[in-house]
C-alpha cells in the first residue's frame, strides 16, 4: 500500500512559480510510474505530466514548456516545478502512483493563480 502526501501548493500571481512535492512511503517508489493530475472546479481530473521509472516524462500540451516533472528515487519523492503560472492552472493537484492495475492517490494540494 503506497501512501502519497503532496505539499507546496498555495496562492501565486500570474507569471509566478511554485514547486509541488509528493512524498511516497509504504511501497517501492522506483517500481511505479508517477504522475501529477489536476482538477479544477466543475471539471474532470486531467493528467498534467507523468514520468516513467527510468525518468522519461510526458506533458499535457497546456503545460509543455512551463512545467517540469522529476523524481528522486533515493528520496521516494516526486516533484512538479511550475513556472509562468496562469489563472487557468488553478486547480487541486494530485500525486498518482501507478503500477499494473493499481493506482494510488494523494489527498491533493490547492494551487491558485490570481492577482
Amino acid at each position: 500500500q503506497m501512501q502519497l502526501v503532496e505539499s507546496g501548493g498555495g496562492l501565486v500571481q500570474p507569471g509566478g512559480s511554485l514547486r509541488l512535492t509528493c512524498a511516497a512511503s509504504g511501497a517501492i517508489f522506483s517500481n511505479f510510474v508517477m504522475a501529477w493530475y489536476r482538477q479544477a472546479p466543475g471539471k474532470q481530473r486531467e493528467l498534467v505530466a507523468d514520468i516513467s521509472r527510468g525518468g522519461s516524462a510526458n506533458y499535457a500540451d497546456s503545460v509543455k514548456g512551463r512545467f517540469t516533472i522529476s523524481r528522486d528515487n533515493a528520496r521516494n519523492t516526486l516533484y512538479l516545478q511550475m513556472n509562468n503560472l496562469k489563472p487557468e492552472d488553478t486547480a487541486v493537484y494530485y500525486c498518482n502512483g501507478h503500477r499494473s492495475i493499481v493506482d494510488y492517490w494523494g489527498q491533493g494540494t490547492q494551487v491558485t493563480v490570481s492577482s
